[in-house]
């Protein structure tokens, strides 16, 4: 299966979908993402406080021929801000995951009360020259965030990865990333433990198109443009995620689902402004 690419202002280019991995650890991990690459995936995401960058390694040393097509990503916990530390902790990713670099390093939180993440992104700058990580971006960080860092370090990031579902659309973010050139994707892009793929909304675009309502809510993902990355174990669930490139939402529709966003509608109140996670 070819999964459509996107590219950010610096000619950087990453898969239209990827594999969320939390919670994916162990042999049980391994197994569930060594699958989804051979089902076709070929961004996976990680993260340090996901403890799983040794399994998402080994899944892809284990690729063989296709782990240059792999985008094997890490973020940097909240922790270890700090310049130096920063550092250590990039390069222990990468003898976690038994590579020799990591493809695509992010900021998990800006946690911009601790207000260390200049230093930590001046590390990932440092990371990237030194062949440590391939391309650097963001997670969870609001445009005064980047247009801060951009201020003072010269580096815009390629990617933010922030919360994107049908209950918290976020277009105003999405429109000021696309007019940055700076790629989105979406972190839990189905919602989580709600009631959104039961939605009536949902339910009667998946029918009108004969597909599910997962499917129809990551296509209304890819029509925006955004890079949903769903965590899925199950082969049968993997591959029903990836096959939503044929699926064409109208405008009325992509709208219809946009309108579903609601005023509180992130999960789990988690603002940037003001959460701080280490």
């Amino acid at each position: 299966m070819t999964i459509p690419h996107l590219t950010a202002a610096d000619g950087t280019t990453l898969p239209a979908i990827g594999l969320g991995t939390y919670r994916l650890n162990g042999s049980a991990g391994v197994d569930a993402i060594g699958q989804a690459i051979r089902a076709g995936y070929r961004l996976i995401d990680s993260a340090v406080n996901y403890e799983n960058e040794g399994a998402v390694g080994r899944a892809a040393r284990s690729a063989g021929d296709v782990r240059d097509e792999l985008v094997v990503t890490s973020k940097l916990p909240g922790r270890h801000h700090r310049y130096d530390e920063a550092l250590t902790t990039i390069e222990e990713s990468v003898f976690r995951t038994g590579l020799d670099h990591v493809d695509l390093y992010l900021i998990h939180w800006p946690n911009p009360k601790v207000d260390l993440y200049v230093q930590a992104w001046r590390a990932l700058i440092e990371a990237r020259e030194r062949g440590l990580v391939r391309h650097i971006g963001l997670s969870n960080f609001l445009p005064e965030h980047i247009e801060r860092l951009v201020a003072e370090t010269g580096v815009a990031p390629v990617v933010n990865q922030i919360e994107v579902h049908p209950y918290f659309p976020q277009q105003e973010a999405i429109d000021y990333h696309r007019e940055h050139g700076i790629l989105v994707q979406g972190w839990s892009p189905l919602g989580h433990g709600n009631d959104l793929q039961q939605h009536p909304v949902v339910v009667e675009i998946a029918t009108a198109h004969d597909v599910s309502p997962a499917q129809t809510i990551l296509a209304w993902h890819v029509a925006r443009q955004v890079i949903p990355l769903p965590k899925a174990a199950s082969p049968q669930r993997q591959a029903e995620n990836l096959d939503v490139f044929g699926i064409k939402l109208t405008d009325a529709q992509v709208e219809a689902i946009t309108a579903l966003g609601r005023p509180d509608g992130r999960l789990a109140d988690q603002d940037p402004a003001v959460y701080e996670e280490f």
